[in-house]
């Protein structure tokens, strides 16, 4: 099982971040957190990096729900998204599989949320 679901699509990669944080909005996601790995890499390393952004995203109903049957689960909340740059013009952008990263917990109250999640973000990537 691979623990995300990815797609490339072409545009410039301030014009990703704006079109990935809109699907997600559609699909009734916001963004918590936006880290700008390149910017980090550079003012703590000293190094150059691609483009590559994580954004921090939350269904705040289904985060609920699987607050209220696990409520440890916020250890691995939100969801990440990445986007970051592949090449010039072609970025890829990458969302957690929640199924994946929430099989260790043996809870099928939890799975259930984690499948609707797992559509969600799976549809979002698609649709991109």
């Amino acid at each position: 099982m691979s623990y995300y679901f990815s797609k490339t699509i072409e545009m410039p990669f301030s014009d990703a971040i704006s079109h990935v944080t809109k699907g997600l909005a559609a699909k009734g996601f916001g963004v918590l957190t936006t880290i700008d790995v390149s910017a980090t890499m550079k003012a703590k390393l000293g190094v150059e990096f691609p483009p590559y952004t994580i954004l921090g995203a939350c269904n705040p109903h289904l985060a609920r729900r699987a607050l209220e049957v696990e409520d440890k689960i916020g250890t691995m909340l939100p969801c990440n998204v990445i986007v970051r740059e592949a090449a010039p013009g072609k970025v890829e952008v990458a969302a957690v599989d929640p199924v994946a990263s929430m099989s260790a917990i043996k809870n099928p109250q939890l799975s259930e949320v984690a499948a609707g999640v797992r559509e969600l973000l799976a549809d979002i990537v698609r649709q991109l």
